[in-house]
């Protein structure tokens, strides 16, 4: 089936990103692994080639794109490669569109520029320890001074991807109590700099996987955020929560798909060279039926992911179908990798194989941006069950 999600642009784009992964990122992504984060001097360089301002408006310094074609056309090269770009991710996918949803003329033309060029990283700090997937249950607050010129933000946050590099933070607090009908009431958004006094960064978290993404822990005692950081208005920021969630799912589905398409490009590969009893083991009948199968499960889950990048681009993806698509893709991803690492025997157990890199990387793609069993309850919920 001839696949047409892309055009010429996007293929160029492939052509100088893929360009710039050979010379740039591979030669030194063991190092990268080894510290636990990419360093800071890369994302310099991803804003000089232009990624991070692929989706800003053109009077802040960007190329003023409204399609997501391209962030596809990045998770596709950075898992063929078998590499990632350290905690930029969050920067693009999940702090710009509030950006661009919330911010104020004024706060724009602060803020775009820098986070063009990456000068400025930015993150998003949602869950706080204890509460995981129930972000009404956030206890962090910020409370207005008393002469209205700063909030004054209390708490902590956990598991914030890029939290160790960020410049601004985008975090959630509380401006009101819940109330007794609606306990997502009094949640609003700010963007915190990190320099400020009070703001600490604590434990670089170690994870199963996504070793070159920094994750940290953040704390915040008295922190004064003056009030023209507010981001959107007070007490709304659980429905801005939501608002893009449909994105950052498709993000998680279509990036889970590409690593699956990258597994059996690795286990193809790897089959054909290796030797077992005097034989390739791609001479095998079992490989190639687990690489057929392999195969099968990517074409559909590609199609999933073509057909929800369409349908985001248009404006046109609905809650349930991001969800739908998130599960789909990433339990396809799942499955395809775990047989994938199998057909490179102990050798994919190595972490000096992609295979096994991609195998640990995975993993957190059925739990963050909502968890695959989440994601069956919005489903059924949508079917009307």
């Amino acid at each position: 089936m001839r696949r047409t999600v892309f055009n010429e642009d996007h293929e160029a784009f492939r052509e100088t990103l893929r360009a710039f992964i050979e010379a740039e990122v591979v030669p030194v992504y063991d190092e990268w692994f080894a510290a636990g984060q990419a360093p800071r001097d890369f994302y310099y360089k991803l804003g000089e080639l232009g990624i991070f301002g692929i989706n800003v408006p053109e009077e802040f310094g960007g190329a003023g794109m409204e399609s997501h074609k391209f962030e596809a056309v990045l998770y596709e090269e950075t898992a063929r490669a078998g590499v990632q770009f350290g905690g930029s991710g969050v920067h693009v996918l999940l702090a710009l569109p509030y950006i661009k949803m919330l911010a104020t003329d004024e706060q724009k033309k602060r803020y775009l520029p820098k986070f063009v060029s990456g000068e400025e990283m930015w993150a998003i700090a949602m869950t706080e320890p204890g509460t995981g997937s129930d972000l009404a249950g956030m206890k962090s607050t910020a409370k207005l001074s008393e002469d209205g010129t700063h909030y004054v933000l209390n708490g902590a946050k956990t598991f914030i991807t890029g939290g160790v590099h960020a410049d601004k933070v985008i975090v959630c607090a509380r401006t009101a109590a819940p109330t007794a009908e609606d306990r997502r009431h009094g949640i609003s958004l700010f963007a915190v700099d990190t320099k400020s006094e009070g703001y600490s960064v604590g434990r670089k978290l170690d994870k199963l996987g996504l070793k070159t993404s920094d994750t940290a822990e953040l704390a915040f005692v008295d922190v004064k955020v003056p009030v023209e950081d507010l981001l959107g208005e007070e007490n709304k920021g659980f429905y801005y929560l939501g608002h893009n969630l449909a994105s950052e799912r498709w993000g998680i589905a279509f990036g889970a798909y590409a690593q699956a398409k990258a597994a059996v490009r690795f286990a193809k590969q790897y089959v054909q060279e290796r030797t077992v009893f005097g034989k390739p083991v791609a001479h095998f009948q079992n490989t190639k039926f687990e690489l057929a199968a392999c195969q099968a499960e990517v074409d559909a889950a590609e199609a999933v992911a073509d057909r929800a990048t369409e349908a985001l681009d248009a404006g046109e993806l609905t809650p349930a179908e991001a969800a739908s698509a998130k599960l789909f893709c990433t339990e396809v991803a799942h499955r395809v990798i775990d047989r994938c690492l199998q057909l490179h025997g102990g050798y994919g157990y190595m972490n000096e194989y992609p295979i096994a890199r991609l195998y640990a990387d995975n993993r957190v793609n059925r739990i963050y941006g909502g968890t695959s069993e989440i994601m069956k309850t919005i489903i059924a919920k949508d079917m009307g069950l």
